[in-house]
């Protein structure tokens, strides 16, 4: 399959399959889409949706990338993944991990944590959330690791790496630093810390200051900051935006 073929039915954004794009034409991402039609033809419950996989991207364009936050798998309850890390769809109960990061912000800032877990407005902004696997099967945590998603994901940290310049990169956990190792410390910054989760948010996560930190960089560099603060969530607008999915 070729890679407009590919995106035909992907729909990766057009800045991102300009940089990497000839993955999809690469043997391991042809394995990967014969293990995810096997596990759906099987019976099992992939999540996220298919039409979300590609969401941290199609959100979030390369262009417009200023931070990277990395995951480590979706989430593997129904209704949680929709395709951006860390993130739950509105009206579903904020995870631990996620709780932990409202926290931090919450301290960082002195403000009420979001009621919403929903980071899309985050993605918005250039936060680029991304996980290293892309899919998981329902109820099986790490069950689609080491199938050809590390490699992309590799390519798409490589591909902002190589090609920005002043670029944060927030590594939570032993996972995300090693996948982010070759990241060049001279042109970026890397913002390292334990994982948010409930196990490890003691040891060092909480008390971090990794937002404001973020900001100070960016805008120490020219690049507009990131409103962490920003509900993920907005009523619909009465106006209709043209070109606006």
């Amino acid at each position: 399959m070729t890679v407009n073929q590919e995106t035909r039915v992907i729909k990766l954004h057009p800045s991102w399959l300009e940089v990497i794009g000839d993955q999809f034409d690469k043997p391991y991402m042809q394995n990967l889409k014969t293990f995810l039609k096997d596990e759906k033809d099987s019976g099992h419950k992939v999540f996220p949706p298919s039409a979300q996989i590609f969401n941290a991207l199609n959100t979030t364009p390369f262009d417009k990338v200023r931070v990277v936050i990395i995951g480590q798998d979706p989430y593997h309850g129904p209704q949680q993944a929709h395709g951006l890390c860390f993130s739950v769809q509105d009206g579903v109960a904020i995870p631990p991990s996620l709780l932990n990061i409202y926290k931090e912000i919450s301290a960082e800032y002195g403000v009420p944590m979001p009621s919403s877990g929903n980071l899309t407005s985050w993605a918005e902004q250039g936060v680029l959330l991304l996980n290293a696997t892309l899919t998981v099967r329902q109820a099986q945590a790490g069950s689609h690791q080491n199938k050809g998603w590390e490699a992309f994901t590799d390519a798409v940290i490589r591909a902002v790496n190589d090609k920005h310049e002043h670029i944060v990169f927030m590594l939570w956990g032993a996972y995300a630093q090693k996948k982010g190792a070759f990241i060049d410390r001279k042109r970026h910054l890397v913002l390292q810390a334990p994982h948010p989760s409930p196990l490890s948010a003691h040891r060092g996560f909480l008390g971090c200051g990794h937002f404001r930190s973020a900001n100070t960089y960016l805008d120490t560099h020219g690049v507009s900051p990131i409103n962490w603060l920003k509900q993920s969530y907005e009523p619909p607008k009465e106006v209709t935006r043209s070109g606006h999915n």
